[in-house]
């Protein structure tokens, strides 16, 4: 029934365009035959050529349709991969686009659940790297986004904010932290749900190419 329910109008449009497309050329049959009739009458006058049709139209009025330029809209994109990280860059007009380290998580099932990005810091900082963690909505915010490498002590990370993209964690990453990635073998990403704050869900990112990924990505200062 949903099914004839839309095909139904849709039915009655087309109708409708093929009964007016079927009028317009009935107008314009006779009005080349006036045209001709006219002409005949006075062969003095020359026939003077149709210019209202524009560029990509035909007399008809279709639109023929012409060729677009492809744009690079995307301001990312991907420069080289190690393991499972993806070192992502960004178009810039200076010498060297900066590029961070990305991954892209997915869940027991396969779809994709959170996102993770990594990028170096000035050395002069407290944090030698900064990272942005991507959950879903729907998590409990009060709750700390929780990280710990092959099962060891998990450090507490608050949430920033949230978009109609997901919830951010905006972290900073010390020595220690980035050894303990470079290391291990997947890190795990703890975070609660908003409608079960007694369950945890725990997401896997892989830490194979973590170091070679991490030495190539760009120091940003903030």
């Amino acid at each position: 029934m949903p099914k004839l329910i839309y095909t139904l109008p849709l039915m009655a449009a087309l109708g409708f365009a093929t009964m007016s497309f079927a009028q317009e050329a009935t107008t314009a049959t006779s009005d080349a035959a006036a045209a001709e009739t006219t002409q005949t009458a006075t062969p003095e006058t020359p026939a003077t050529e149709d210019t209202t049709a524009s560029e990509g139209t035909t007399d008809t009025g279709l639109d023929m349709g012409q060729e677009v330029a492809a744009a690079e809209n995307d301001p990312t994109y991907v420069k080289e991969t190690y393991g499972e990280w993806q070192l992502k860059c960004f178009r810039s007009e200076a010498e060297e686009d900066p590029c961070q380290m990305f991954q892209l998580l997915h869940e027991d099932a396969g779809n994709p659940i959170a996102e993770f990005s990594i990028f170096r810091l000035p050395p002069n900082s407290k944090a030698i790297a900064g990272a942005t963690v991507v959950v879903p909505l729907g998590t409990l915010l009060t709750e700390q986004l929780k990280i710990s490498v092959d099962g060891g002590k998990a450090k507490g990370y608050s949430y920033s904010f949230c978009s109609l993209v997901g919830c951010y964690a905006r972290i900073g990453l010390t020595q220690a932290d980035i050894d303990a990635f470079k290391r291990g073998a997947s890190a795990n990403l703890t975070i609660i749900p908003a409608q079960a704050p007694d369950q945890s869900v725990t997401i896997k990112a892989s830490l194979s190419g973590f170091t070679a990924a991490f030495e190539n990505t760009s120091v940003l200062d903030n």
